[in-house]
Parts: structure tokens; sequence; C-alpha cells
């Protein structure tokens, strides 16, 4: 995939929702969404504040304070200070977009490395359950078949309805659920409509031709 200098990016937000109503869906133009960090850096501040409170019982910060409580802040320190570097580590902000959406097609990483041709979806449409929002790519009978070869998007697609569909998850992404759905089906739609212009126009030289 080429990515165009000019392509429209999501920097990863605070806030998924603040980012959707300054979001001009253009169907030419790259979309790369990054993910949302929000909850992971309330999580890396909770484990910093644990990880210091620990400190405070192993060094004997709280007057008082016996054997006991000294080794469980030992404890405490070596724990939250483990778990609170991963997720340090788990901060995507510098490490690019997880969901790219172009007008050829779309790449969702958490799925797999794979790009999508948006020749080779049939449907894009939307469903509910549980609370949560899912955008569904209906694939092409063509697709299907070539799925056996594919490993990741094989091994991900035999749990939606047996190779027939691929879903993309909105949740944890620095947009919302219509900014994507939209890009998809714009994106999609455009697609379709140059592939048809194309088969017109050689239906025409073939007609020509004749």
């Amino acid at each position: 995939m080429h990515a165009h200098h000019d392509r429209l990016r999501l920097a990863v937000a605070d806030s998924p929702q603040s980012v959707a109503p300054a979001v001009c869906i253009d169907a030419s133009h790259d979309l790369e969404i990054s993910p949302c960090t929000t909850q992971l850096r309330l999580l890396v501040a909770a484990g910093f504040a644990m990880t210091l409170f620990s400190a405070s019982l192993a060094f004997d910060w709280w007057d008082g304070l016996g054997d006991y409580d000294t080794t469980v802040g030992y404890a405490g320190v070596v724990l939250f200070g483990l778990v609170t570097s991963r997720l340090i580590w788990l901060l995507p902000a510098d490490r690019g977009p997880v969901v790219i959406v172009t007008p050829y097609g779309i790449r969702d990483l958490r799925i797999g490395n794979e790009f999508l041709l948006w020749d080779s979806i049939a449907e894009i449409s939307a469903e509910e359950g549980r609370g949560h929002k899912v955008i569904v790519l209906t694939l092409t009978p063509a697709l299907q078949r070539q799925l056996c070869t594919v490993s990741t998007l094989a091994r991900r697609a035999q749990d939606e309805r047996q190779n027939e569909r691929i879903v993309i998850r909105s949740e944890g992404l620095a947009t919302d659920f219509d900014t994507l759905l939209r890009a998809c089906r714009d994106c999609h739609a455009a697609r379709t409509a140059l592939q048809q212009e194309d088969e017109h126009r050689a239906q025409g030289f073939a007609v020509e031709a004749s």
C-alpha cells in the first residue's frame, strides 16, 4: 500500500468523541486511526500511585510500621513497578495507526497484517450486540475461497459465520464508530463506482471492436 503525502491522519486523542466532529471524510485520501490511550494512561497513573504507596511502606515513611508492613511494601514496589513499566511500554503514542482505511481497501492490525481490498468486500454493514457496535465486512465468494490459504484472516473469519465476514471493532480507537463506518462506506462506494465505470468502458470498447 502506498500512502498519499496529503493523507488524512487521526492522531491519538484523549477522547474518541472529541475527534469525531472535526473529521471530514475524503474517500480519495488515506485515513489512519491510532489507538486511544486514555484508559491506558489512567492505569499508568494508578500504577505510579500504588508504587509510591508501596515505597512509603517499604522505607517506613509512616510511624509505627512493623516488619510485615515493610515486607508488603517491598513486594508492592516490585509488583506495581513491573506492572507500571509494562503499561508504559504499551503506550502506543509513537507506534503509528492500527486501522488504515484507503481508497483501495482496509487494514486492521488488530486482526492481522493482511490488506483487504474493497473489490473483495461485497457489503459493509453495522451490527450491535451487548451494547457494542461493530462494522461487518461481508466478503465476496472469491475471497472466501482464498481465505483458506491466508492463515491469520482464515482463523479470524472462521469465528465469524464460517469465513463469510470480517468484523472491525471501534473500541480502543481514537475515533468514534460513526466516523469509521462512514469512512469505510465512502471508500467502498467510491471504489465500486470506479470499478463499474471501468467495466462499462471495457464493454463499450468491446462493442466498438465488434
